[in-house]
Protein backbone atom coordinates (compact mmCIF):
# COMPACT_ATOMS: atom_id res chain seq x y z
CA UNK A 1 0.00 0.00 0.00
CA UNK A 2 1.73 3.54 -1.03
CA UNK A 3 1.47 6.07 1.53
CA UNK A 4 -0.66 8.58 0.28
CA UNK A 5 -3.33 5.89 0.00
CA UNK A 6 -2.17 4.72 3.46
CA UNK A 7 -2.84 8.12 4.78
CA UNK A 8 -6.17 8.82 3.04
CA UNK A 9 -7.30 5.27 4.57
CA UNK A 10 -5.86 6.47 7.78
CA UNK A 11 -8.12 9.57 7.79
CA UNK A 12 -11.05 7.87 7.07
CA UNK A 13 -10.62 5.25 9.01
CA UNK A 14 -10.32 8.16 11.97
CA UNK A 15 -13.18 10.30 10.71
CA UNK A 16 -15.37 7.26 10.98
CA UNK A 17 -14.55 6.89 14.17
CA UNK A 18 -15.94 9.67 15.06
CA UNK A 19 -18.45 10.27 12.31
CA UNK A 20 -20.87 8.04 12.46
CA UNK A 21 -19.60 5.53 14.51
CA UNK A 22 -18.74 7.32 17.79
CA UNK A 23 -22.32 9.77 17.79
CA UNK A 24 -24.25 6.45 17.35
CA UNK A 25 -22.63 4.60 20.58
CA UNK A 26 -23.78 7.97 22.42
CA UNK A 27 -26.94 7.59 21.09
CA UNK A 28 -26.89 3.83 21.96
CA UNK A 29 -25.27 3.97 25.43
CA UNK A 30 -28.08 6.89 25.51
CA UNK A 31 -30.93 4.97 24.76
CA UNK A 32 -30.02 1.96 26.60
CA UNK A 33 -29.57 4.21 29.61
CA UNK A 34 -33.42 4.39 29.63
CA UNK A 35 -33.04 0.85 31.29
CA UNK A 36 -32.31 2.81 34.54
CA UNK A 37 -36.10 4.43 34.80
CA UNK A 38 -37.45 0.65 35.15
CA UNK A 39 -38.88 -1.37 32.04
CA UNK A 40 -41.64 0.14 31.04
CA UNK A 41 -39.59 3.64 30.15
CA UNK A 42 -36.72 1.03 28.15
CA UNK A 43 -39.88 -0.65 26.14
CA UNK A 44 -41.13 3.06 25.55
CA UNK A 45 -37.94 4.56 24.51
CA UNK A 46 -36.98 1.78 22.09
CA UNK A 47 -40.28 1.63 20.55
CA UNK A 48 -40.28 4.75 19.22
CA UNK A 49 -37.73 3.50 16.14
CA UNK A 50 -40.37 1.26 15.34
CA UNK A 51 -42.28 4.31 14.18
CA UNK A 52 -39.61 4.81 11.25
CA UNK A 53 -41.03 2.90 7.95
CA UNK A 54 -38.85 0.02 8.38
CA UNK A 55 -37.42 0.57 4.77
CA UNK A 56 -36.03 3.83 5.71
CA UNK A 57 -34.79 2.43 8.89
CA UNK A 58 -32.92 -0.13 7.17
CA UNK A 59 -31.58 2.39 4.68
CA UNK A 60 -30.00 4.12 7.68
CA UNK A 61 -28.39 1.60 9.22
CA UNK A 62 -26.61 0.52 6.36
CA UNK A 63 -25.41 3.93 5.62
CA UNK A 64 -25.22 5.34 9.01
CA UNK A 65 -24.14 2.82 11.14
CA UNK A 66 -22.76 -0.47 9.40
CA UNK A 67 -20.73 0.19 6.53
CA UNK A 68 -18.85 3.01 8.41
CA UNK A 69 -18.25 0.39 11.25
CA UNK A 70 -17.01 -2.28 9.27
CA UNK A 71 -14.80 -0.24 7.73
CA UNK A 72 -13.54 1.03 10.53
CA UNK A 73 -13.48 -2.33 12.27
CA UNK A 74 -11.61 -4.45 9.58
CA UNK A 75 -9.30 -1.58 9.03
CA UNK A 76 -8.86 -0.80 12.57
CA UNK A 77 -7.78 -4.55 12.91
CA UNK A 78 -5.02 -4.12 10.41
CA UNK A 79 -3.51 -1.08 12.04
CA UNK A 80 -4.04 -3.00 15.28
CA UNK A 81 -1.55 -5.97 13.38
CA UNK A 82 0.86 -4.00 11.78
CA UNK A 83 1.43 -1.68 14.73
CA UNK A 84 4.39 -1.30 16.62
CA UNK A 85 3.92 -1.63 20.71
CA UNK A 86 6.95 0.10 22.76
CA UNK A 87 5.31 -0.07 26.16
CA UNK A 88 7.86 -2.93 27.18
CA UNK A 89 10.45 -0.47 26.36
CA UNK A 90 8.82 3.14 26.69
CA UNK A 91 6.15 2.67 30.14
CA UNK A 92 4.13 6.19 29.47
CA UNK A 93 0.03 6.55 30.03
CA UNK A 94 -0.12 7.38 25.99
CA UNK A 95 2.09 4.08 25.23
CA UNK A 96 -0.26 1.96 27.37
CA UNK A 97 -3.07 3.75 25.79
CA UNK A 98 -2.01 3.42 22.39
CA UNK A 99 -1.57 -0.21 23.07
CA UNK A 100 -4.94 -0.59 24.59
CA UNK A 101 -6.73 0.94 21.94
CA UNK A 102 -5.91 -1.72 19.74
CA UNK A 103 -6.18 -4.43 22.26
CA UNK A 104 -9.63 -3.00 22.79
CA UNK A 105 -10.25 -2.64 18.69
CA UNK A 106 -9.95 -6.58 18.59
CA UNK A 107 -12.18 -7.31 21.29
CA UNK A 108 -14.78 -4.95 20.19
CA UNK A 109 -14.77 -7.01 16.73
CA UNK A 110 -16.11 -10.28 18.34
CA UNK A 111 -17.68 -8.71 21.27
CA UNK A 112 -20.34 -5.89 18.35
CA UNK A 113 -20.72 -9.34 16.26
CA UNK A 114 -22.07 -10.92 19.40
CA UNK A 115 -24.15 -8.35 20.62
CA UNK A 116 -25.59 -7.74 16.76
CA UNK A 117 -26.23 -11.73 16.83
CA UNK A 118 -27.68 -11.90 19.91
CA UNK A 119 -30.23 -8.56 19.66
CA UNK A 120 -30.28 -7.58 15.79
CA UNK A 121 -30.39 -10.50 13.88
CA UNK A 122 -32.60 -12.77 16.36
CA UNK A 123 -35.01 -9.30 16.15
CA UNK A 124 -34.83 -10.11 11.75
CA UNK A 125 -35.85 -13.58 13.08
CA UNK A 126 -38.84 -12.34 14.80
CA UNK A 127 -38.15 -11.90 18.22
CA UNK A 128 -38.71 -8.50 19.99
CA UNK A 129 -36.09 -6.62 21.41
CA UNK A 130 -37.37 -5.33 24.88
CA UNK A 131 -36.11 -5.10 28.36
CA UNK A 132 -37.09 -8.85 29.20
CA UNK A 133 -34.86 -10.09 25.92
CA UNK A 134 -32.23 -7.80 27.62
CA UNK A 135 -32.55 -9.37 31.03
CA UNK A 136 -32.54 -12.54 29.52
CA UNK A 137 -29.14 -11.52 28.11
CA UNK A 138 -27.46 -10.65 31.10
CA UNK A 139 -29.02 -12.86 33.35
CA UNK A 140 -25.87 -15.21 33.02
CA UNK A 141 -22.91 -13.66 35.28
CA UNK A 142 -20.25 -15.00 32.82
CA UNK A 143 -22.35 -12.63 30.05
CA UNK A 144 -22.76 -9.68 32.13
CA UNK A 145 -19.35 -9.25 32.87
CA UNK A 146 -18.81 -9.87 28.99
CA UNK A 147 -21.04 -7.21 28.49
CA UNK A 148 -19.51 -5.27 30.94
CA UNK A 149 -15.47 -5.63 29.57
CA UNK A 150 -17.43 -5.04 25.96
CA UNK A 151 -19.15 -1.72 27.24
CA UNK A 152 -16.46 -0.29 28.87
CA UNK A 153 -13.86 -1.20 25.88
CA UNK A 154 -16.37 0.52 23.91
CA UNK A 155 -16.11 3.62 26.08
CA UNK A 156 -12.40 3.70 26.23
CA UNK A 157 -11.74 3.47 22.39
CA UNK A 158 -14.23 6.17 21.80
CA UNK A 159 -12.55 8.15 24.08
CA UNK A 160 -9.21 7.66 23.77
CA UNK A 161 -9.70 8.00 19.74
CA UNK A 162 -11.57 11.45 20.00
CA UNK A 163 -8.00 12.18 21.58
CA UNK A 164 -6.03 10.36 18.44
CA UNK A 165 -8.38 12.10 15.98
CA UNK A 166 -7.64 15.45 17.83
CA UNK A 167 -3.82 14.78 16.98
CA UNK A 168 -3.81 13.43 13.69
CA UNK A 169 -6.06 15.84 11.99
CA UNK A 170 -4.02 18.92 14.21
CA UNK A 171 -6.59 20.26 16.45
CA UNK A 172 -4.58 19.92 19.42
CA UNK A 173 -0.42 20.28 18.24
CA UNK A 174 0.72 21.78 21.36
CA UNK A 175 1.66 19.41 24.31
CA UNK A 176 -0.63 21.76 26.65
CA UNK A 177 -3.38 21.15 24.18
CA UNK A 178 -2.75 17.41 24.13
CA UNK A 179 -2.54 17.33 27.92
CA UNK A 180 -6.04 18.82 28.65
CA UNK A 181 -7.64 17.02 26.18
CA UNK A 182 -6.65 13.77 27.98
CA UNK A 183 -8.14 15.23 30.54
CA UNK A 184 -11.53 15.94 28.78
CA UNK A 185 -11.26 12.62 26.93
CA UNK A 186 -11.04 10.79 30.33
CA UNK A 187 -14.24 12.60 31.37
CA UNK A 188 -15.87 11.42 28.38
CA UNK A 189 -14.88 7.96 29.21
CA UNK A 190 -15.87 8.24 32.88
CA UNK A 191 -19.17 9.59 32.05
CA UNK A 192 -20.26 7.20 29.15
CA UNK A 193 -18.66 4.07 31.06
CA UNK A 194 -21.11 4.85 34.15
CA UNK A 195 -23.87 5.55 31.79
CA UNK A 196 -23.34 1.88 30.06
CA UNK A 197 -22.32 0.23 33.58
CA UNK A 198 -25.70 1.21 35.04
CA UNK A 199 -27.89 0.50 32.25
CA UNK A 200 -26.54 -2.96 31.76
CA UNK A 201 -26.98 -3.32 35.94
CA UNK A 202 -30.31 -2.44 35.27
CA UNK A 203 -31.45 -5.58 32.84
CA UNK A 204 -30.40 -7.75 36.17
Amino acid sequence: MSKDREFLWRRLHSLLGIIPVGLFLVFHLSLNFTAVGGEETYNSATGMMELVPHALLLAMEWIIIYIPLMFHAFYGVYIAFTATNNTSRFSTFRNWAFRIQRMTGIFLVVFIAWHMFQTRIQKALGTEVNFDMMAEIVASPWMLGFYIVGILSATFHLANGIWSFLVSWGITQSSKSQQIATYVTMVIFAILSIMGVAAILAFV
